[in-house]
């Protein structure tokens, strides 16, 4: 088997995980989405911890400790993954899954308008059309819903914001999510304290998994992109948000409007601008190295 095609299984299993995970935590319907967080942090610094030793990755991680800026990044990286995950926890708790699925629609095109205020980098007309045709989904939802999608922007930004903040962070993946939840976890750990009940072992057995479909998407991810282009990756991360909409509607019962299929079509017109000009660029990149 070839690398590519190596790679190519790894992020459609990485999707996979993360496309089902509603199914996983419409599991815990008892029990409140700030307590969900806190154990999946609580699982995901032992999952995470665990790969570290195994990976031989200890010495790197206290070499960044004692780097108070990145450190300081670090931790507003896990705020905002922390609000990502929280705001998709809560989507699932209340049965708004298929708004919650916009937002990881939306996410590559909050990336390039981030990209613009903190980077400055030029638009090219066709990504500037993609951005609109999204601008004017949300507004078609906000109109038709007779509220603004809330949740799919504040899970469409968190995750923008955290991938920028990984952009600048130049740290391993592992080490940086570990650092991350590290963080968390005594705020994590307070609030099992104070607020939480000890769960029944099923239930506690449930909620230690957490760890693994936190860590095992994120270590495939990683392996896919060490072997496949960036560009086969960003395509292949659509299953996300598609088996997402397809657990809400299918397998949990939501009830999906008009107003929400325009918003779709829209976004999806607006996603094949976007990767009309990834492709663009690509090749004019190429076209350009082979000149030289």
């Amino acid at each position: 088997m070839t690398q590519f095609a190596k790679g190519s299984i790894a992020m459609v299993l990485a999707c996979l995980a993360w496309g089902l995970s509603p199914v996983y935590y419409a599991l815990f319907q008892a029990i409140s989405p700030a307590e969900i967080l806190a154990h999946r942090t609580l699982w995901s610094v032992v999952t995470f911890v665990t790969l570290l030793v195994l990976t031989g990755r200890t010495g790197q991680t206290f070499q960044v400790v004692k780097q108070p800026r990145v450190m300081g990044l670090i931790l507003l990286a896990g705020v905002m993954i922390a609000i990502n995950w929280y705001v998709f926890i809560f989507s699932v708790s209340v049965g708004r899954v298929t708004e919650s699925s916009l937002g990881y629609y939306i996410f590559p095109l909050v990336m390039v308008l981030l990209g613009l205020v903190a980077f400055r980098e030029t638009l090219s007309v066709l990504q500037w059309v993609a951005i609109v045709l999204a601008g004017v989904a949300v507004l078609v939802l906000t109109i038709g819903l007779g509220a603004a999608p809330w949740l799919a922007l504040m899970i469409s930004l968190s995750f923008g914001i955290y991938g920028l903040l990984k952009r600048i962070i130049k740290v391993d993946s592992i080490v940086s999510v570990t650092l991350e939840v590290l963080l968390l976890l005594p705020i994590a750990l307070g609030y099992l304290y104070a607020f939480a009940d000890l769960p029944d072992t099923k239930t506690l057995l449930a909620l230690m998994f957490s760890g693994v479909i936190t860590a095992g998407p994120l270590v495939l991810m990683t392996y896919a992109t060490q072997r496949v282009p960036m560009a086969t990756v960003g395509l292949l991360q659509y299953l996300n948000p598609i088996l997402q909409y397809f657990c809400a509607i299918v397998i949990l019962g939501e009830v999906i409007t008009g107003w929400h299929i325009i918003a779709i079509a829209l976004i999806w017109i607006a996603l094949v601008f976007y990767w009309l000009a990834v492709f663009r660029a690509e090749r004019k990149t190429v076209s350009i190295s082979s000149t030289v």
